[in-house]
């Protein structure tokens, strides 16, 4: 909120991030509420994409060019690179395909021809608790690989997820979604999964992948691929339901 009254204020050149060690109001999809501890890595960041671009004909996209940073920002360090870290389509980080460790919430506003977005992202990196952390992953490939790898800052890891995004943002503007697919999808969770459509006991499909505007992809039998939109909140991974959109 404080960003959202700021945003409109500054020079247009002007970045802005606010960072806190603790969350206690954080909002997450549909209202839910996300709480934080200390440890996590959380933040606002308000960036600016004009209309008339390719991200700017495509904003769902922005969610996911978030969600690779945030993976990318451990999984780009040199002895890093085989950290399970995963993207979960939409908006969500996991371990493997396993648990949840953060996620991320876009809000745009549209002035004139430009979109004033405002990126809340954040990750376990530090607090085991109540879930699971980037450096518990960190630990446990240590035991099993025999490496010495560092534990990892949220503060480093909020710096290098932004520098990320405003490179793979470059990419899509130059590029359009065919420049960050690849990379999407080498750390997704989502390959040749099947999914119940419109209830527990609808009809089979198998994801394909993400479409031209980022929504998801599925083939269901006889009826070739079609676009769907997350069942409620977020895709539901446990019980494996989505929505024809």
């Amino acid at each position: 909120s404080l960003i959202g009254r700021l945003m409109l204020d500054l020079p247009e050149e002007m970045g802005l991030i606010a960072v806190a060690v603790r969350q206690t109001q954080g909002k997450g999809r549909g209202g839910n509420v996300w709480l934080s501890p200390v440890g996590c890595a959380l933040s606002t960041l308000h960036i600016t994409i004009p209309l008339h671009s390719n991200l700017g004909q495509r904003i769902p996209f922005i969610q996911h060019l978030v969600s690779l940073a945030v993976v990318e920002s451990v999984r780009s360090i040199p002895g890093y690179e085989d950290i399970e870290l995963r993207v979960k389509w939409p908006n969500d980080i996991y371990y493997s395909d396993l648990m949840k460790l953060g996620g991320v919430l876009v809000n745009s506003t549209l002035i004139e021809t430009t979109f004033h977005i405002l990126i809340g992202f954040g990750f376990n990196v530090n607090n085991s608790n109540p879930t699971i952390c980037i450096n518990d992953l960190i630990t446990k490939f240590n035991k099993e690989e025999g490496t010495k790898l560092k534990p990892l800052t949220a503060d480093c890891l909020i710096a290098r997820t932004v520098t990320v995004l405003e490179r793979l943002i470059d990419i899509f503007q130059e590029k359009g979604p065919n420049g960050i697919l690849p990379r999407y999808y080498k750390y997704w969770v989502h390959s040749g999964k099947q999914v119940r459509l419109h209830s527990e006991d609808g009809p089979t499909a198998w994801i394909v992948g993400i479409d031209d505007y980022g929504y998801l992809q599925v083939h269901e039998e006889g009826k070739g691929i079609e676009s769907v939109h997350p069942d409620g909140n977020s895709f539901d991974m446990l019980r494996n339901l989505i929505v024809p959109k």
